[in-house]
């Protein structure tokens, strides 16, 4: 059976993937908690964590669960984490799911960007850091529409504890730029784009799809930067689709 792992962004944990574990019963689906994030002990410190951290952290989840190979599916930081997988452990990859995510670096601004965030977190807890975020992770139509999946996002970074914030701040704005690795990409790819993200916006997607050999694309309507838990069947779907043809 053909083992999925699900590999969640920031600052979220499993649960993200709820909707997608629960539709794709048919195929084997692992979907832990990073260092840090939901019921996960964190690293010795923010200095520790990195993609190249949490790619190892996964390698060992799929060895503990004896799985030679899997798609990995990952959302955002979990599609950088993706990029160093396939970087570093190309063997166990079957395949790739790329949502809500983008090749390049952190710029000087984002990376600064990313140090205001982690003081924030630091000063005013996990809730400062939801405020902040949550304009920009929702689509409209998500947020005009969909009060329950507002406050299941919400619920969700509040949870986290803010040392695993202030970690995946500090992996996220040193992560390497994997621009250079898409063309060189030689497993199956699906790249996954919500209409209305800000973060990572479509067509800068569809873009990094036309520069990964054979990959395929998929755009999600009414959907911003989580797309999984704003439009759950569509994601899903696609993920089904994808899936049944490797």
């Amino acid at each position: 059976m053909t083992a999925v792992l699900f590999v969640h962004g920031f600052p979220f944990d499993h649960q993200l993937w709820r909707h997608q574990v629960a539709a794709l019963s048919r195929w084997r689906c692992v979907a832990p908690d990073l260092p840090g994030a939901g019921g996960t002990p964190g690293l010795d410190s923010a200095d520790a964590y990195s993609t190249s951290a949490y790619a190892t952290y996964l390698v060992g989840v799929l060895d503990e669960m004896r799985i030679r190979q899997a798609v990995v599916c990952g959302l955002s930081m979990g599609g950088y984490i993706a990029f160093e997988l396939l970087r570093q452990f190309p063997k166990r990859v079957r395949a790739a799911i790329l949502c809500n995510t983008k090749a390049p670096a952190d710029s000087a601004e984002a990376k600064r960007g990313r140090d205001a965030l982690a003081t924030k977190a630091q000063k005013d807890g996990a809730g400062a850091v939801a405020d902040e975020l949550l304009p920009k992770l929702l689509a409209r139509a998500t947020r005009d529409r969909h009060a329950s999946v507002v406050r299941e996002v919400r619920e969700m970074i509040v949870r986290q504890p803010v040392s695993g914030i202030v970690g995946a701040l500090h992996a996220l704005r040193e992560r390497p730029d994997s621009t250079p690795l898409l063309a060189h990409i030689r497993v199956p790819v699906l790249v996954v784009a919500g209409e209305d993200d800000q973060i990572a916006p479509a067509a800068g997607m569809q873009e990094m799809a036309r520069a990964i050999p054979g990959a395929r694309f998929a755009l999600v309507p009414d959907a911003g930067h989580v797309a999984p838990l704003e439009q759950p069947i569509t994601v899903s779907s696609a993920l089904a689709d994808f899936l049944a043809k490797l």
